[in-house]
């Protein structure tokens, strides 16, 4: 998310130049765009994303896209629950993308969380950062936000607003105060004559009504749809078979084209003759790009013969010497050479490291470039006809994707149509700023004269990712007489800091983090948790390390460097109680933990586990405890949890990019190892509610699951695992 960070700082600086005046006419200008784009002849918008039809329906335009994880479902909720409309007139659709349906809430949150002064942020104007959204083509769904942002302050706020405006049409309409009217299912009442006016019949006139900016929210006590686990609206269509993703699209006369890219990031296409992929049956065309060659064709299998009938010559943009191992070599380095890019922390920590009767422990750690594995490898199709270039697929920025379009196709941006659909998995790979995809069906569709579904093979998917960075760390600590630890350093190397992804949370007098910047010719991206992997492993792994080294038990060791009352130690108490932490398990076995923060939203992970006879883990059950804030639907959440603590055990037991001559090694799910249904263990999940803020859902489950099975490894065989994936690492 570094890039998104640096992104929104140059974008405030650029739209505050146009001065208040500008932002809020270009404010009021955006709103009623928005409102052309989706009111139609029976219904009537307030703000961008409400419309209420004279039939009393709801329609909630939600600019997040279906990844799987269930938040349209619950942005529903939050907004039914302050509207109080009628649950079953309400239906949730795409939000156009078009910028005046940039995720103006989504940018106020993620610029107070990366710019790292939420405070300041906070103080802004609503109209400059519904400008700065608007100016970055903002539509984002990723970084837990849908339901702590959009939700919590969007939706919520514009359905409190809405039900002001239709209470106070109401009042005027039977001449009565305001005060004497309440709301329920879609009607405004009035309790003293027993008349009812229905939601439908106000809107029109309670659409011209100016929305309150910050009406009062419901007290939780009175939530009707908030904390309930309603059925997710689209379960159905999944089951059945209905519902359509990128891959199902299917256009009258439409061709089919697959691309082979350089295979060393940085490589330029040199040669290529057509000739052999124009000989297969039902291939029409080969496009060569700047570091690829495309084949198109009327099918995808004629495509992906032709394609491998290809001999393409590919440069290697001087990265042919790049290797795992070099990468692995030059970040040693850097951290040796001592000249970080970029520190943060507080306290004397050189001092406490060499305090008279400390004990020094020093451990270090390797992580490599992880794959996002998506289920469904990207399909996108688009059509250029009349001047116009339509596209359909699933992308994480419907918005950011359709400007992309219209640059790589070298047309205005209302020359270009992006229609969203749902996503097959995704992970932070379909991000735009970091995918090749959209460049290229668009710079195809404007020389085939139908439309193309552009689909990358498994192979291409695999070898041209966008991993999540290899990365290593050196971390050391001292532990004071009093089994306290009186200083804390960690130093790490890779593309990006991710100092304000993740909080370094325990009490330690001095504790300093320093980034050592190290670059390999590999696309990085977001990848789910973004850098709470890398630090929830190396933090998480030491402190189990340092438990030992003070002959503590590391519950109670974490417990020691945790204040009494925080969320964080009331986590890991509830942690402690629910997986039985001290019982008796069986020879062979052990159990480990693990506590991680991100996304203001707090994960412990209780792990038993133990080996199979070729010295692989078998891991057996997991407990974990959440605080998250408010659930908004108990059961997805409880899925997402689920969900991101398989990933994260995924990635200990055997995923693994790796790079051989600049090149990726592995091309499949035969040699990027993901868990398998067999390796899956119990897993329980329990919310804790402490009454903060909102928290994110989709990806605070991830980070503790390795660091937790690698310190059940340890308490079951004495072997510490400090490289992943851990494989056999553990075995006598």
């Amino acid at each position: 998310m570094g890039m998104i960070r640096r992104t929104f700082l140059f974008g405030s600086a650029a739209v505050v130049g146009g001065g208040i005046f500008a932002i809020k006419y270009a404010d009021s200008s955006a709103r009623s765009a928005a409102a052309k784009l989706t009111d139609g002849k029976d219904g009537h918008n307030f703000g961008t994303w409400i419309r209420v039809g004279e039939d009393d329906t709801v329609t909630l335009y939600s600019p997040h896209t279906d990844i799987g994880q269930g938040s349209n479902t619950g942005l529903a909720q939050m907004l039914a629950e302050e509207l109080d409309a009628d649950w079953n007139k309400l239906t949730v659709t795409s939000a156009p993308a078009e910028s005046p349906f940039a995720n103006v809430t989504l940018g106020r949150g993620f610029l107070g969380d990366m710019s790292g002064y939420p405070g300041i942020i906070g103080m802004l104007p609503t109209s400059l950062l519904s400008m700065v959204a608007r100016s970055l083509n903002l539509q984002i769904t990723g970084g837990s936000s849908a339901l702590r942002f959009t939700g919590q302050r969007g939706f919520r706020v514009i359905g409190a607003a809405t039900r002001l405006a239709l209470i106070e049409t109401g009042a005027k309409r039977l001449g009565v105060p305001s005060a004497e009217l309440t709301t329920a299912d879609g009607k405004v009442l009035h309790a003293k004559s027993g008349k009812v006016l229905r939601y439908g019949e106000l809107a029109a006139e309670a659409a011209t009504h100016s929305l309150e900016t910050e009406p009062k929210l419901k007290d939780p006590k009175a939530f009707k749809y908030i904390g309930q686990s309603i059925p997710r609206f689209d379960i159905p269509a999944k089951v059945n078979g209905s519902a359509q993703y990128g891959m199902d699209v299917v256009k009258p006369d439409m061709r089919v084209a697959t691309v082979i890219a350089a295979p060393i990031r940085g490589g330029k296409l040199t040669a290529v003759d057509p000739a052999p992929a124009l000989a297969v049956a039902g291939v029409e065309n080969v496009i060569k790009l700047d570091n690829a060659v495309v084949v198109v064709a009327k099918g995808y299998w004629q495509a992906l013969k032709g394609a491998r009938a290809l001999s393409p010559k590919f440069s290697d943009g001087g990265n042919g010497a790049i290797s795992t191992a070099s990468i692995f070599a030059a970040q040693d380095a850097l951290i040796a050479e001592g000249k970080p890019t970029g520190t943060n922390g507080s306290g004397d920590v050189a001092a406490g490291l060499k305090a008279n009767g400390t004990k020094l422990v020093e451990a270090a750690y390797r992580m490599p470039f992880l794959h996002h594995a998506m289920m469904e490898p990207f399909a996108l199709t688009a059509h250029y006809k009349d001047g116009h270039l339509d596209l359909w697929g699933g992308m994480q920025d419907p918005l950011a994707s359709k400007m992309a379009a219209a640059t790589a196709a070298g047309l205005s941006a209302d020359k270009v149509t992006f229609h969203p659909m749902l996503i097959g998995g995704s992970f932070g790979r379909r991000l735009p700023m970091y995918m090749e995809v959209v460049d290229q069906v668009a710079r195809v569709a404007m020389q085939v004269p139908h439309p193309v579904k552009l689909i990358w093979a498994r192979e291409e998917e695999v070898t041209q990712g966008a991993y999540r960075p290899q990365s290593s760390a050196k971390l050391a600590a001292a532990i004071g007489t009093d089994g306290k630890l009186t200083a804390w350093r960690n130093e790490f190397s890779q593309p990006e800091d991710g100092f304000i992804d993740v909080p370094f949370f325990y009490d330690v007098p001095a504790a300093q983090r320093r980034h050592f910047k190290q670059v390999s010719n590999q696309t990085v991206g977001a990848w789910r948790s973004v850098n709470a992997t890398q630090h929830g492993f190396t933090t998480e792994s030491f402190m189990d390390e340092l438990a030992h080294a003070a002959g503590a038990d590391p519950l109670e060791f974490r417990k020691a460097h945790l204040k009494p009352g925080s969320r964080h130690r009331a986590v890991l108490e509830e942690a402690a109680k629910q997986s039985g932490w001290g019982s008796p398990l069986p020879a062979g076995t052990g159990r480990g933990v693990a506590i991680v923060e991100c996304f203001h939203t707090i994960v412990a992970h209780v792990v038993e586990a133990a080996l199979n006879a070729d010295g692989t883990p078998k891991v057996l059950k997991v407990t974990a405890v959440v605080d998250c804030g408010t659930v908004v639907n108990p059961t997805a959440a409880e899925g997402q949890i689920l969900g991101a603590t398989v990933m994260g055990l995924s990635t200990a037991l055997g995923e693994e990019i790796t790079l051989e001559k600049g090149a990726v090694v592995q091309s499949n799910f035969t040699d990027y190892e993901v868990i398998k249904l067999a390796q899956a263990p119990a897993i329980s999940v329990h919310f804790l509610n402490s009454g903060a803020d909102m928290g994110g859902i989709g990806e605070p489950g991830l980070p503790p699951a390795a660091p937790a099975l690698a310190n059940a490894l340890f308490a079951a065989t004495g072997k510490r695992v400090r490289q992943l994936p851990i494989r056999d690492q553990a075995k006598a």
